[in-house]
């Protein structure tokens, strides 16, 4: 059974109102208004953020410069390595899906750049534009993948380290060379397996299907088996919370101990909005 830390109580909050979406991870935060967040609400929000790991506002009306003072909250922003971001606001991403797209950003479990040396500790999406249905993202606790785990298969992925990969992700998805990337080159970085969460001190799993390809000091072959493995396990619907966006709603989630996965299955409609992002430390 899962060790997960109980979330704090609602009764703890007393400027926000904070519903959880499942025992596990996930919550809908009302009473805030994300455009003026005064200190105090903002520690509360802290709190939720900490505690749920992905936590939802509705009807929320952000300017570019006001999603991106709400991110500076958190620290400095991140530039994505390749996708296109809003004319003048390179550390705004943009986020769109239509009748035209090939292929959509997110559209499998990942924990957003983590082939970067410092990746995204966390990030603020807001969606203006959604589907009549559809669209949702999934997202999943990697504290409760970790705490799954026997303590012979923790014991043995405590020393592992994994290489994080961008290239086979980045290269043709965006329409840009290599060369015209945030760096000149698709990153990659090592990160441990497990890494610990420099807030909580908790442990959670680091490994996901987008970016991670291989764990050092193993065969390919027992690389793969294991890989295959963890993210199966990482994938069990009981560490899992769904979110069903309406326009205007705000979803911030960690990087740092949460996976997500953006479902594609509302072609041709139009789901539309912007992101930001900001860098965290290098996992520990």
């Amino acid at each position: 059974m899962s060790t997960t830390t109980p979330p704090r109580l609602g009764s703890d909050y007393r400027r926000i109102t904070v519903d959880p979406t499942t025992p596990i991870i996930g919550a809908e935060v009302t009473g805030v208004d994300l455009g003026a967040v005064d200190d105090e609400t903002w520690t509360e929000i802290e709190h939720a953020f900490s505690d749920h790991l992905v936590v939802f506002f509705r009807d929320q009306h952000l300017t570019p410069e006001r999603h991106m003072a709400l991110g500076r909250r958190l620290g400095e922003l991140h530039v994505h390595p390749a996708a296109p971001s809003l004319a003048g606001y390179p550390e705004v991403m943009v986020i769109h899906a239509d009748e035209r797209s090939k292929v959509v950003a997110g559209n499998g479990w990942h924990t957003d750049v983590s082939c970067d040396e410092r990746p995204p500790l966390g990030t603020i999406l807001y969606l203006t534009r959604t589907p009549s249905s559809g669209g949702d993202t999934m997202f999943a606790s990697m504290y409760a993948a970790y705490d799954d785990l026997s303590d012979t298969m923790k014991a043995f992925l405590a020393p592992l380290q994994a290489e994080h990969a961008s290239r086979h992700v980045y290269a043709g998805r965006y329409g840009s060379k290599e060369g015209d990337s945030r760096d000149g080159s698709f990153p990659e970085a090592i990160h441990p397996v497990v890494r610990t969460h420099p807030v909580t001190g908790r442990r959670a799993l680091y490994v996901n299907r987008a970016f991670t390809t291989r764990i050092l000091g193993l065969s390919a072959t027992e690389s793969r088996a294991l890989l295959d493995l963890l993210f199966a396990h990482q994938e069990n619907p009981k560490y899992q919370c769904r979110f069903r966006w309406q326009p205007n709603s705000v979803a911030m989630w960690d990087n740092r101990c949460a996976q997500h996965f953006a479902i594609w299955d509302y072609f041709p409609e139009v789901r539309s909005g912007v992101r930001v992002s900001v860098i965290g430390d290098r996992p520990s």
